[in-house]
């Protein structure tokens, strides 16, 4: 355990005017003398504190290690989301997780989309109640009979969700998309669709939703120089995202529907920044692309939604099945 790498996380995690002795001391329940000591090196953390001291200010363990050799990666996970209340709770964590990026120093955050950054759908209140309608269709049990046009989310995680895709209009970000990175949306509104769960006047409710959403993309990317639009025709995405802020780094991975794996593991974020760079790097940036290249990748993808509103209406015009 490195406790000087330790103890500047610690620094990190707290307000820049509480005194680092006094939150050891509360943390733990000791002296200021005792806190003192372990703050000065002259006395190490034992397991047990580490462990505390972790819990106490969010920090995840890998925090504690540091190893060139090491091929041990310790990771934080995202509770698991089963039902409405669990899903409000991930939107409550997720922002409390982004919001203390805003105006830090070097904050930089790449997002590799594999599909469209859940953000744009929560912004928009029909985008949003078809998501999460989808999303509890997935995940919750009780939700197999549930029909769209029943459908209303509360609230309560209405105004949570918004203020979650609110906040990513404010932070840093650059975006890796291909062409596919739509796909798992109208693959979402064709399949409920023909499932009976939308009708027709919902679908292409949705898919005009959808549209105004990338129109929403394409304008900012004229306008909003903190606004990063990369595309890459060789490479499928992840939908990882790296988060940098001044000398911390963080790695987000995804293992189910919504949930992911966070570390901030110094070598593995090195890994995968390089990567990225490496992505960036054979990636066209549409912000500064000639008009004529922007419009053709905005209007491929608009193209694929007025694909779907087709195959929309001909199935109720023509159906054979």
């Amino acid at each position: 355990m490195e406790q000087e790498l330790f103890l500047k996380e610690i620094r990190h995690s707290i307000a820049s005017n509480t005194s680092l002795i006094e939150a050891i001391a509360t943390a733990l329940d000791i002296s200021y003398d005792a806190a003192h000591r372990r703050t000065s090196l002259k006395s190490k953390f034992s397991l047990s504190e580490s462990v505390t001291l972790a819990k106490y200010f969010k920090l995840s363990l890998d925090k504690l290690f540091v190893s060139k050799q090491s091929n041990w990666v310790s990771v934080e996970k995202t509770a698991p989301i089963r039902n409405e209340e669990e899903l409000k709770i991930y939107f409550e964590n997720s922002y409390t997780n982004l919001i203390p990026l805003l105006g830090k120093k070097g904050c930089k955050l790449i997002y590799s989309a594999k599909d469209i950054p859940i953000f744009y759908d929560l912004k928009s209140d029909i985008m949003m109640r078809f998501k999460i309608y989808v999303w509890l269709k997935l995940l919750d049990s009780n939700f197999h009979s549930v029909s769209y046009s029943d459908f209303t989310p509360s609230l309560d995680i209405q105004k949570i969700a918004k203020r979650l895709g609110l906040l990513y209009d404010d932070l840093p970000i650059t975006e890796i998309w291909d062409l596919t990175t739509i796909n798992g949306t109208l693959k979402q509104i064709y399949f409920y669709f023909k499932a009976g769960h939308l009708t027709e006047k919902d679908a292409i409710l949705i898919t005009a939703s959808l549209k105004e959403t990338i129109t929403t993309i394409s304008q900012r990317v004229i306008k909003d120089s903190t606004y990063l639009l990369y595309y890459n025709e060789l490479l499928l995405m992840n939908n990882n995202i790296y988060a940098e802020v001044e000398d911390q780094q963080s790695l987000y991975i995804p293992f189910t529907l919504l949930s992911y794996y966070r570390t901030s593991d110094r070598i593995t974020c090195d890994h995968a920044k390089t990567y990225l760079d490496k992505q960036l790097q054979h990636s066209k940036l549409l912000n500064t692309a000639g008009e004529k290249e922007r419009n053709t990748f905005f209007n491929k993808i608009h193209k694929k939604i007025q694909a779907l509103e087709h195959l929309i209406n001909a199935s109720e015009t023509l159906d054979f099945e």
